[in-house]
């Protein structure tokens, strides 16, 4: 599934990198905590969480997201 990560910045630049999911939580985890409370990460598909479809992750919902994805 392709995802990008936003709001991070890459170099000199603040470019969303569009990946698949798994590569964009994985970078998402080696950043420092102030980026990864302000990156975004967007679904091309929504995924179903407790029900809901859900294609945009902030902060804490990135965590969790990658905590399911570590299963």
């Amino acid at each position: 599934m392709s995802a990008s990560l936003e709001n991070v910045v890459r170099g000199d630049d603040d470019m969303a990198e569009v990946t698949n999911l798994r590569e964009a939580v994985r970078v998402w985890r080696a950043l420092d905590a102030d980026h990864r409370a302000h990156a975004v990460l967007i679904l091309d598909h929504p995924v179903r969480i407790d029900g809901a479809p859900v294609n945009r992750f902030e902060g804490e919902g990135i965590s969790a997201l990658a905590e399911r994805l570590a299963d």
